[in-house]
């Protein structure tokens, strides 16, 4: 099955609505001074109140090694998502899996997909001046490319009209939405992320039938 995580989660209301819709994974953005920023505090709350067997995913963008552990250990996260400038070596001091994220512009944003051991590439749109939550699609025969050098959580872009398409197409791992699904930034819209994660698994069924 694909994997479906929902980030920017900012408050308790919209991290049940998507594990009740059925998200693998709850991201949390602690990118401060960002439209879906959650302090460690709060999210702390949120996840402790969550149910077992859902992935927590910290956000982090070029943020001192020290910072992301603290926040992860009082979290409870599960995994790091790195979204900034991080180098391989830097991936590698992390004591919990990681997703590293690259914004593809075009196949020789693949180039350094090789030099990083995590545990998965999550692949953005590249927008100059963004480091990720853009909201615009990529070309999705690069991330088909991408494969190659790991599991691969598509994003950029996603909504409930074209996951389908995009799930056909790459045959991902996982795919992430954020913009896709929200009433405005940081709130989400629970019939949106219902549609979403259904569009997703209708995908998978097909699949499934067809195997």
């Amino acid at each position: 099955m694909t994997r479906i995580k929902i980030c920017g989660i900012t408050n308790l209301d919209d991290a049940l609505t998507a594990i009740e819709a059925g998200a693998d994974a709850l991201g949390f953005n602690f990118v401060p001074h960002t439209p879906r920023y959650i302090e460690a505090q709060n999210a702390a709350t949120i996840i402790d109140r969550l149910p077992p067997f859902i992935t927590t995913v910290g956000l982090f963008v070029n943020e001192e090694l020290s910072k992301i552990e603290g926040i992860a250990s009082h979290c409870h996260l599960n995994v790091i998502q790195l979204h900034g400038d991080e180098s391989p070596e830097f991936c590698d001091t992390l004591n919990r899996k990681s997703i590293k994220a690259f914004r593809i512009k075009d196949e020789s944003s693949l180039s350094q997909l090789p030099n990083y051991r995590a545990s998965a590439y999550l692949l953005d749109t590249y927008v100059k001046g963004k480091m990720g939550g853009t909201g615009e699609v990529f070309d999705w025969h690069l991330a088909v490319k991408a494969k190659q050098y790991g599991p691969i959580v598509l994003a950029g872009g996603l909504n409930p009209d074209n996951v389908a398409d995009a799930v056909r197409q790459v045959h991902p791992y996982g795919v992430d939405v954020s913009s896709g699904v929200e009433a405005k930034p940081g709130r989400k819209e629970p019939a949106k992320v219902r549609a979403f994660i259904r569009a997703v698994r209708e995908v998978d069924r097909e699949w499934e039938q067809s195997s």
